[in-house]
């Protein structure tokens, strides 16, 4: 990943808030049945940027990412709020199963070459983001859904018993966990969210407000 025009600190908090949007994404699919779009597809179309310039051009931009910094900064400001429990739940979940997922270079080598797949019909044909749900999905069920650690995932039966709803969710989850991986590449570490809190959430407010949010 090439120069950005973000500091260090504004890169990680990049990739950070793409494992919170996924986060919140999958909490608003389970409980509500409904996603936006404008948010979903970046998340989505992140598993396929293999050799972006720069991090915010693995979401198209800092405002595919705007959902997930927004969240970031709720996050950061008040983790303990009752309404956040289940997002925090999978922000964690996801840094937890990253780390063993790239424990494991076979079923990463599975999990990349499935999606350059998925990418080249995704490039070649009239592919909605229903459709890669459903082959990134498959490619989730197959690979991480095998690992000993699995994320629980609450929410409403009916949301989460649609086949539809299930696929957007793994999908998720596997952006999320690629996210992870791009803030573990850029220096984050779990215990940074502890001891760079404030700098952290002071990132993702100036960012935020760059992107007219807050």
């Amino acid at each position: 990943m090439s120069e950005s025009k973000l500091s260090k600190l504004e890169q990680q908090t990049v990739a950070l808030a793409g494992v919170a949007q996924a986060a919140c994404l999958v909490d608003q699919v389970s409980k509500t049945g409904s996603y936006p779009l404008e948010f979903l597809e970046p998340s989505v179309h992140s598993l396929f940027e293999f050799d972006a310039e720069c991090i915010e051009d693995v979401f198209g931009g800092l405002p595919g990412v705007k959902l997930g910094l927004h969240n970031l900064s709720s996050l950061l400001a008040s983790r303990q709020a009752r309404e956040n429990h289940d997002v925090v739940r999978y922000v964690f979940s996801l840094l937890y199963l990253e780390h063993k997922f790239a424990a494991d270079q076979e079923m990463m080598s599975v999990v990349h070459s499935r999606l350059e797949h998925a990418s080249f019909r995704a490039e070649h044909f009239a592919t909605h983001v229903h459709d890669l749900c459903h082959s990134v999905s498959g490619i989730y069920q197959d690979t991480l859904s095998e690992l000993k650690f699995r994320i629980k995932v609450n929410g409403s039966a009916q949301h989460l018993q649609n086949t539809q709803n299930a696929d957007v969710i793994r999908t998720l989850l596997l952006a999320g966990i690629r996210s992870a991986f791009l803030w573990r590449q850029l220096g984050g570490r779990r215990w940074k969210l502890i001891v760079k809190r404030k700098q952290l959430l002071k990132a993702s407010q100036n960012l935020s407000r760059g992107l007219g949010l807050v």
